[in-house]
């Protein structure tokens, strides 16, 4: 089961709640493997029963660690409460799962390896089933360690490690497919961060360094919720309802813009009625941000599982297909109802038992988010995954949405920076001593919007240029004490590092970890 270092409450550190948690998933896992000996035959139970648990066991493992991409910044900004979080995640996740997870799934994930240069059906099956396994493992520690990493990298590599060894030799990897996935290490946190960082950029200039932020909170709040409900939209109809209703670019836009119009009728209604009693706040302000978030950690959560739960279930399909169907290696495999419900019910589980430590990673060890921010990273994960789709740029939704957690961070971060030169401009630019005109010049210069602040600068300035004067610079102690005062680490950079790394080793990890169980498993299970 996936190891848990902090729970929900203050007894989840205790061996008890350890030991409950590790209870209910085996027992989750038991109930899946109990139901294929009910109903399968004689000659092939065996091994899907096996291949079913290992199945259940990934499943848990993506509900405990990939969810946290959904939830976490909601919870981080304190819009859901981790119960509140789990609840949604959990029912949408099944949801997506269930109604929208698709009724086929190729044999062999990704297109990763040549099925034609596996030998037989038989090692066709203990690779699918080392691929599951490892995988499972592999985010298994993961999540351990708090580090949220992308579970399609993780079945990839595995698939790629048993494949390697089902077939003797490197040939059977498709290295075409490998050198995006390499690609995608990159491009999907940088794209993630820089769409983030952009969107919070610009509510801060049109809204937060307003001088009104209530007034220009009625104008571009509403835009901004339409906005989003313009790219979710979008983003189900490509990514989450695909399946059941498939549609081609230009129509998936046009129908989110149909839904970006009524929701901006409905937005700017309310968001007027609520401004009404609003302080003229950044904590007012970002109150209004905090229902299109539940909604946003809502449609999140069904469209990562009507995609992801074929990282636990597409493997098992393929496996029963080829045991008990007979069907070719190569072939496409339906997806029988139970290993769907099976895989829907698993990330539920997972999720429940063991999702919070990763959730709390993404959303509030990383950098402290509030909603605004939450709803930048929202909007970065829909975007990138919409644009990076149409421009045919691997991604993984993993590494942008942590992408874009690092990207609000590290703009705070420059802005707290850009503060610090200001003040001590402005310090520099009066009569040193002068401290009663400095305190006056910052009250109106914290009070003014951005454009006004910029005046106000080149104004001093201009004025000292005219009396000819040079301005006293701070000496060196004093301003060491003032960048200590201002400077702040707002990204925890050990955390970048650990989950930096964990991206770049978990397709090598699984992988040889995938090739060590084949030979496990055909030592084992060959006759």
């Amino acid at each position: 089961m996936p190891s848990q270092t902090s729970s929900a409450s203050p007894s989840g550190n205790s061996f008890a709640g350890q030991l409950i948690r590790l209870l209910l998933g085996l027992l989750f896992i038991a109930a899946v493997v109990g139901y294929v000996l009910m109903r399968g035959d004689a000659t092939s139970v065996p091994i899907v029963a096996i291949a079913a648990a290992f199945g259940a066991y990934m499943a848990m493992n993506i509900g405990a660690n990939d969810v946290a991409n959904n939830v976490g910044p909601a919870v981080g900004s304190k819009v859901l409460t981790l119960g509140g979080a789990l609840l949604i995640a959990a029912i949408f996740e099944a949801a997506g799962a269930i109604i929208a997870g698709g009724e086929v799934v190729g044999t062999i994930r990704s297109g990763i390896i040549n099925p034609e240069l596996i030998p037989d059906p038989q090692s066709f099956v203990w690779l699918m089933m080392a691929a599951l396994l490892a995988a499972a493992l592999w985010l298994n520690l993961a999540s351990a360690v708090g580090a949220p990493i992308s579970t399609t990298h993780s079945i990839v590599g595995a698939v790629l490690g048993a494949g390697i060894a089902a077939s003797g030799g490197t040939d059977v990897v498709n290295w075409t497919k490998m050198t995006s996935i390499v690609a995608s290490w990159v491009v999907s946190p940088v794209l993630g961060a820089a769409i983030a960082a952009l969107f919070l950029y610009l509510i801060k200039r049109t809204i937060t360094y307003k001088h009104d932020m209530v007034s220009a909170a009625r104008t571009h709040v509403p835009v901004l919720i339409a906005l989003m409900a313009w790219a979710f939209a979008t983003y189900l109809m490509l990514k989450g309802l695909d399946r059941l209703f498939p549609v081609s670019f230009p129509v998936a836009l046009l129908i989110g813009l149909v839904v970006a119009g009524i929701v901006l009728f409905v937005a700017r209604a309310a968001v007027v009625r609520r401004a009404a009693s609003l302080e003229n706040g950044k904590q007012s302000i970002n109150r209004l941000f905090a229902l299109p978030l539940v909604f946003a950690a809502a449609l999140l959560s069904f469209a990562h599982g009507s995609n992801d739960v074929a990282n636990a279930i597409g493997p098992l399909a393929a496996i029963i297909d080829v045991v008990v169907g007979g069907q070719a290696i190569a072939g496409s495999a339906p997806i029988p109802m139970w290993v769907m419900v099976s895989g829907a019910l698993g990330i539920a589980i997972g999720l429940a038992l063991y999702g919070p430590r990763v959730i709390r990673t993404v959303g509030s060890e990383i950098t402290e988010l509030d909603p605004m921010r939450a709803f930048c990273i929202a909007m970065a994960a829909t975007l990138t995954v919409i644009v990076a789709s149409q421009l045919g740029l691997p991604i993984s939704t993993t590494h942008v949405a942590v992408g874009a957690v690092f990207g609000v961070g590290f703009l705070r971060e420059y802005l707290k920076t850009n503060w610090t030169r200001i003040v001590e401009d402005i310090k520099a630019h009066h009569p040193a001593g002068d401290q009663a005109a400095i305190d006056a010049f910052m009250a109106r210069f914290t009070a003014a919007d951005i454009t006004a602040r910029g005046e106000m600068l080149r104004e001093l300035k201009r004025q000292y240029k005219a009396r000819q004067e040079t301005p006293e610079h701070l000496d060196k102690a004093e301003r060491k004490k003032l960048r200590r005062a201002h400077k702040q680490e707002l990204v925890k950079r050990s955390l970048v590092l650990r989950i930096a790394a964990a991206w770049v080793i978990t397709v090598p990890a699984s992988a040889f970890i995938a090739a060590i169980l084949f030979f496990t498993l055909r030592g084992m299970l060959m006759e």
